[in-house]
Parts: C-alpha cells; sequence; structure tokens
C-alpha cells in the first residue's frame, strides 16, 4: 500500500481502517469504489441519461482519497499528468481530483498482493 504516490504510514492507516484487514470484503473494485463514493451512479430516467455523484458514503474513506490524491500531484508525473489533462478538458479541481483516487488500482493491489505501477496506472504519461 504504501507503493502508492502520496500515501505514507497514516494515511495507509487511515485506509486500513476505513476499508479494513479482510481481502474479501469487497469482491470487486467497483464495491469498493462505491464505498468510497467515487463511483457515480448512473440513472436513465427516460430518454436522457443522468450522471450524479454519489452522496451515500465512507466519509472517512472518502476524505484519505482526497488527501492522498492531492499529495500524489507533487509526488507521481503521471498524476500531475492527468490532473493537467482532465482541467484542460474543463474539470474543476475537487472533480479532476476526483480521477486520481486510484480506488480500483487499490483493489487490485491488495487483491493481488502486488505493488503500484506507475506505468501500468497512467500509460499516457511514458507516451506522450
Amino acid at each position: 500500500m504504501l507503493s502508492f504516490p502520496g500515501l505514507g504510514a497514516t494515511l495507509g492507516a487511515r485506509i486500513l481502517g476505513a476499508i479494513g484487514n479482510d481481502r474479501t470484503r469487497f469482491a470487486t473494485a467497483r464495491g469498493l469504489k462505491a464505498y468510497a463514493g467515487s463511483a457515480p451512479i448512473t440513472r436513465v430516467p427516460g430518454k436522457q441519461i443522468v450522471v450524479h455523484r454519489r452522496l451515500v458514503m465512507n466519509g472517512r474513506l472518502a476524505h484519505v482519497g482526497y488527501l492522498r490524491a492531492f499529495a500524489a500531484l507533487t509526488s507521481s508525473p503521471g498524476a500531475k499528468g492527468h490532473d493537467r489533462r482532465r482541467r484542460e478538458v474543463g474539470d474543476r479541481h475537487a472533480a479532476a481530483l476526483r480521477h486520481l483516487l486510484m480506488i480500483g488500482q487499490l483493489h487490485h493491489c491488495l487483491t493481488t498482493r502486488t505493488l503500484y505501477d506507475e506505468g501500468i496506472a497512467f500509460p499516457q504519461a511514458i507516451t506522450g
């Protein structure tokens, strides 16, 4: 867990406290994302598609995710490039940080017991 950029001992402990140490608690990354509040809610009430942010979430895990994403901007060139691309598209600061929570990558690393790899997480930063 400490291999993630912007994640030190204190934030790592807060994440473990929020999600627990049971690796089988969340079967998929989607479940963990929903628990953290980073998975959007898509509704199709008629002919239009409406996407909302999730309001019911674990607030502690969401807060730690934002702190880690903000710290990753200074320690990860891939995260900084991704944030810059999201801001160029028109995202505001909070929306761009939501894209950097990396809850899915965290779930993958915890379940497979592998270290974080910048090249896999941000392949665009390496190619261009």
